[in-house]
């Protein structure tokens, strides 16, 4: 019996009396249970969903990204699932959905749609910015193929969401290092600005001093998000503020950008600083 069982089960083989299943676990989905000591985590209510699909289901979504090592995934967003009942417990989503062969695999035993599909669903099934920070996360985690994602696109032409998909599968990027850098660079293109390269490394002779969030080498103008984290680590706030001047001596301008800002004054800065540096709307 593991941390998520069959009652039912676990009963019928003794390994627990109809007492103990009622005053020591919690049921999370029928008949599923977990200790109730036990903080549910996102990873047991994935299990427990599958479970309560008589492990018919294959794991998908934001569930199966959290699976391959995606970053960002809270603990309570619906478990996604592909499976033909479409009438789920709360905190369930089914689809019935094909799936070919090829677009499942196994993670910790478990069946679960590929990266490339499960960036397939995940471009389509959310809005335009968080689908882009979810495929950029994804990558971070398992790079998958676009040219994959997009055959899958063409096996599925008629699902909902593949127009969307087509247009974000050529913007996903790697090296986003979070939803906010996610948005920030979409941001910049959709303002039509040059497509930025992120994570770009500043070296002084061997010893790397920056890694910058996004920028334009060719123009030396870079961006940054300044997250959470300067508010609550103050050693890399103090890092990162005085790296900025080593950088100006380099020639780069840094365009900082903070939750508070406008997106028309991000876009004005970026604007002004490309443009003293010679680029052409």
């Amino acid at each position: 019996m593991g941390d998520v069982f069959i009652g039912s089960q676990a009963v019928r083989s003794g390994q627990l009396t109809g007492y103990q299943l009622r005053t020591d676990f919690q049921s999370i989905y029928q008949d599923v249970y977990v200790p109730k000591s036990r903080a549910v985590s996102l990873r047991d209510r994935t299990v427990g969903a599958w479970l309560w699909s008589k492990q018919r289901a294959t794991i998908a979504g934001l569930s199966a990204a959290a699976l391959h090592g995606a970053q960002w995934v809270d603990d309570d967003i619906p478990v996604e699932l592909i499976w033909r009942n479409t009438r789920p417990p709360d905190g369930v989503i089914a689809r019935n959905e094909r799936l070919h062969d090829d677009e499942t695999t196994f993670v910790a035993r478990l069946p679960v749609t590929t990266p490339a599909r499960t960036a397939f669903d995940l471009g389509r099934h959310l809005p335009r910015g968080r689908a882009l920070a979810r495929l950029d996360s994804l990558m971070r985690a398992i790079p998958y193929s676009i040219d994959h994602s997009l055959l899958i696109a063409k096996r599925h032409e008629g699902a909902r969401g593949v127009r969307q998909l087509r247009e974000l599968l050529p913007l996903v990027d790697g090296g986003a290092a979070s939803p906010k850098e996610t948005w920030l660079r979409l941001l910049l293109i959709d303002a039509g600005f040059p497509k930025p390269t992120t994570q770009i490394p500043i070296h002084d002779r061997w010893d790397l001093i920056a890694l910058l969030d996004m920028g334009w080498e060719q123009f030396k103008v870079a961006a940054e998000y300044d997250g959470d984290q300067h508010r609550t680590d103050r050693s890399q706030y103090v890092k990162d503020f005085r790296r900025i001047p080593t950088l100006e001596r380099r020639g780069w301008i840094v365009i900082r950008v903070i939750a508070e800002d406008r997106e028309d004054d991000v876009i004005d800065r970026v604007y002004r600083a490309l443009t003293s540096r010679g680029w052409k709307p």
